[in-house]
């Protein structure tokens, strides 16, 4: 068994642009969960809406890569309208089974097949980021063992979580981010003070929203092809995984929560694979092994909660609320 190709994969994905895209997402859940206590189960729609916006919107009507963008922030922003109208003055629990919800009608409205000319359906959209590519100012070459395309996207991806992650910290540190955190303590004494929680909490929505659809697009650009399958509900609970990894009430808790995921994932992966090849291990296939990695980061993600719930970055004071 290499140990040394499983150790060096694992460290790949610490800045792979998936585990970019997983840290804003999650940056994203952040906003509503851990700062504003939103109990939202939808995220994976809000990424779907991002990355199907920027698809449909430059594949269908061939705007520029920036106006995709917009695009697709702007969609999320009515998606997180149509979700909070309806829910946001209502408890918590409801907006938990609205989220849920509306994150599987968005999966399964882009599989009908009276949409495949707009959504591709089941077999999705693809060959939609040229215009990003286009924008690359490395040179053909290898940059850290990587090629121009792979080294750019990264340094996109990583520069958006970067900018992000301090426009989050700027907004919980102005009075607008404390409001957030009065609401998630106690909303009531916060309407008492005359605060519009109803307007704040949907604030919030949008932006951990636009957040998600910005995750969405840095998922699937690298891929090449945006598909529903990868936006089902699972990757929700792996967002609130990567939360509660970090930490909660934190900025850099979901980056590090995301980078710590893809790690361990790629390293239970790895080392279950080559015990698999070397036949130390004969009770297990392959796919069998991709499912148990899974209850293996379970079984981790239990042991955390048991021992330190608070998260790698959180303190105890954040879990108040929870």
């Amino acid at each position: 068994m290499d140990f040394g190709f499983i150790f060096s994969s694992a460290a790949g994905e610490l800045f792979s642009p998936t585990t970019a895209a997983y840290a804003l997402a999650t940056l994203g859940l952040a906003v509503h969960f851990g700062y504003t206590g939103l109990l939202n189960f939808g995220q994976a729609g809000f990424m779907a809406v991002g990355a199907y916006g920027f698809a449909i919107s430059t594949l269908t009507f061939h705007v520029p890569f920036f106006v995709g963008l917009l695009i697709a922030v702007v969609a999320s922003a009515i998606f997180a309208l149509l979700l909070g109208i309806p829910t946001l003055r209502l408890r918590a629990d409801y907006l938990a089974i609205v989220t849920i919800a509306a994150a599987e009608i968005v999966r399964y409205i882009v599989t009908t097949n009276q949409l495949t000319a707009i959504t591709g359906s089941a077999n999705g959209l693809a060959a939609f980021e040229g215009d990003f590519y286009a924008m690359n100012p490395f040179p053909p070459g290898t940059y850290v063992g990587m090629n121009n395309r792979d080294f750019f996207i990264r340094v996109v991806a990583w520069a958006v979580v970067a900018i992000f992650c301090t426009l989050v910290w700027l907004l919980m540190r102005s009075p607008w981010g404390r409001v957030l955190k009065g609401i998630r303590e106690d909303e009531n004494a916060v309407r008492s003070l005359g605060k519009n929680v109803y307007a704040y909490k949907m604030q919030s929505l949008i932006i951990g929203g636009a957040l998600g659809a910005l995750a969405g697009m840095i998922f699937t650009i690298p891929r090449g092809a945006v598909q529903p399958a990868n936006y089902g509900t699972e990757l929700t609970f792996f967002l609130y995984t990567c939360l509660l990894l970090g930490g909660l009430g934190t900025v850099l808790g979901p980056v590090v929560g995301a980078m710590i995921f893809w790690v361990v994932l790629s390293l239970t992966q790895g080392i279950l694979y080559g015990l698999i090849e070397s036949g130390t291990i004969t009770w297990l296939n392959t796919v069998q092994a991709g499912q148990l990695r899974y209850i293996l980061v379970g079984v981790a993600l239990m042991l955390l909660m048991i021992f330190r719930p608070q998260g790698v970055l959180g303190n105890k004071k954040e879990l108040a609320f929870a």
